[in-house]
């Protein structure tokens, strides 16, 4: 099975933002489109507005002017589903209501050709619902696109329990002419993207909730301690809080209220007050004209330590730490720690300092142990969040702040909580998608493909799987689920085996 010939004609239905985004890019690759909206004269709008981009890409060299001409000669309007009667392939981008998806796929049926593709670009109801009262669901696929859809690259092509196998392959297939990287997936709720990605925004809500950090700081540490292109609470400004909440709410809806897709209530009152972000001006944070966006908590300088020890072995990524510690001038000792559970570092004043591994700063010992928070990549790294232990002196915090702030990074030392804020939300993330490659959801290639393109993750959570040992994750999770025991974070069956295999390796 190929992709669709450019001779065959591209229909879709509704031309909002979405809407004319994949007119625009099947237009482009060389088809003939046709527009239909509920409303008549949307459709005759929407194709000004497509022609306008078009005309912008060629102002800035993007596109040849005859390129433009000849793809504004094969744009049209239609006035009715009739005038579908000849397409290929079918795109509906209408509103995320089942019924209404459900009745134009069967007026089309009615309408278009018996081989023709019906496509929805759903991103949270069920495929296999939108196809279920068709006479003939084999025809109907997913494919969703991510917005700005002539920007953005990744389509996931979603089969419904009735899809056929040709017609996926086809919607496939023609979606990477198009230029797009597509990736295969099963119809389960939030298909790969939106499920996966819960985490990235349920965690860091908690961790505001708990009153741990505040929203500035932790997208701080996100954004400049993991390398994620920006921090949840300014995405979801951006994206709209109505818009992520209910997307959050389907999912965990859709499984079955299961707790680990539950909604935060924080974010539930942000909705309820109206403030959705940057479309009405407030969210999170303040958009208004004029206002400032506050500031990240960020300690002060503190004093670099002349010497520090490492006890043990340092896990996952933090292990490059004694090495930018010498390249900084820092004397770097090393200790065998026997007996202890985890490396550690000794500060000349007394104190440790240790990865978060689940625990809190503040433990059952007296003093604990100071926690730095996890880094995907500590040498790239700008900022690291700090929690120190109920009762540390104030000294042995600066001093910690001080050892990080000689290695080139700004510290946040944030309230002590389980697990911090980047550890649990990478953590929850890896075994989210670790779940889903075990549950046939998409393959582990295409997983970390869709996390990538779809939400510009700094990399794949397949990828940080191997790089911070499954073992480390899985006890991090169980800890966390001995402090949470609601199941939220208790691992997933697929890490708990994923992680025995890779410990008897060690």
């Amino acid at each position: 099975m190929t992709a669709m010939d450019t001779s065959s004609t591209v229909a879709v239905v509704g031309t909002g933002t979405m809407g004319q985004g994949i007119a625009q890019v099947a237009l482009v690759a060389g088809h003939r489109v046709r527009l239909h909206d509920a409303v008549p004269e949307r459709a005759g709008q929407a194709a000004a507005a497509i022609v306008r981009r078009l005309d912008r890409l060629v102002e800035k060299g993007r596109i040849p002017a005859h390129e433009r001409d000849a793809a504004r000669d094969r744009l049209s309007p239609a006035t009715g589903l009739a005038d579908l009667a000849d397409a290929a392939l079918v795109i509906e981008a209408v509103v995320e209501q089942l019924p209404v998806k459900q009745e134009l796929f069967t007026a089309l049926e009615e309408i278009v050709p018996a081989d023709c593709l019906l496509a929805t670009n759903t991103s949270s109801l069920s495929v296999t619902a939108v196809a279920g009262a068709l006479r003939h669901p084999g025809r109907c696929v997913g494919l969703h696109f991510f917005n700005p859809a002539p920007l953005l690259p990744l389509v996931e092509v979603v089969s419904g329990a009735a899809t056929d196998e040709a017609a996926a392959t086809t919607a496939y297939e023609t979606v990477a002419a198009w230029g797009k990287q597509p990736v295969r997936c099963a119809d389960t709720p939030g298909f790969v993207v939106n499920r996966i990605a819960r985490p990235f925004y349920a965690e860091p809500l908690r961790v505001h909730e708990e009153r741990a950090a505040d929203p500035a700081t932790i997208d701080a540490v996100l954004r400049e301690g993991a390398g994620f292109r920006m921090g949840p609470f300014e995405l979801t400004d951006l994206i709209g809080q109505d818009v992520n909440e209910a997307v959050t709410h389907s999912v965990w809806t859709a499984f079955f209220q299961d707790p680990k897709f539950t909604p935060s209530l924080a974010q539930r009152r942000l909705v309820e007050a109206g403030r959705y972000g940057r479309k009405s001006g407030r969210g999170w944070f303040d958009h208004t004209e004029g206002a400032s966006r506050p500031e990240p908590r960020t300690a002060a300088s503190g004093p670099a330590p002349g010497a520090v020890v490492v006890h043990g072995e340092l896990p996952g990524p933090a292990a490059v730490l004694p090495e930018l510690m010498a390249e900084a001038g820092i004397d770097v000792t090393h200790e065998d720690a026997p007996g202890a559970p985890e490396g550690f570092l000794r500060l000349p004043g007394g104190a440790r300092l240790a990865l978060t591994n689940g625990h809190p700063a503040t433990g059952r010992a007296p003093g604990g142990h100071l926690r730095f928070d996890l880094s995907l990549d500590y040498r790239a790294a700008t900022r690291i969040a700090l929690a120190a232990p109920e009762g540390a002196a104030e000294a042995d915090v600066a001093e910690a702040a001080g050892l990080f702030q000689a290695l080139g990074k700004q510290v946040s030392v944030i309230n002590d909580t389980p697990g911090m804020i980047v550890a649990r939300t990478v953590a929850m993330i890896v075994d989210f998608a670790v779940d889903a490659a075990a549950r046939g959801v998409a393959t582990p290639e295409d997983i970390d493909t869709a996390m990538r393109l779809g939400v510009n993750y700094p990399g794949g959570p397949l990828e940080w799987a191997q790089r911070l040992g499954t073992p480390w994750i899985r006890d991090l999770l169980e800890t966390l689920h001995h402090y949470y025991a609601t199941g939220r974070y208790a691992p997933s069956w697929a890490l708990r085996r994923r992680a025995d295999l890779d410990g008897r390796m060690l």
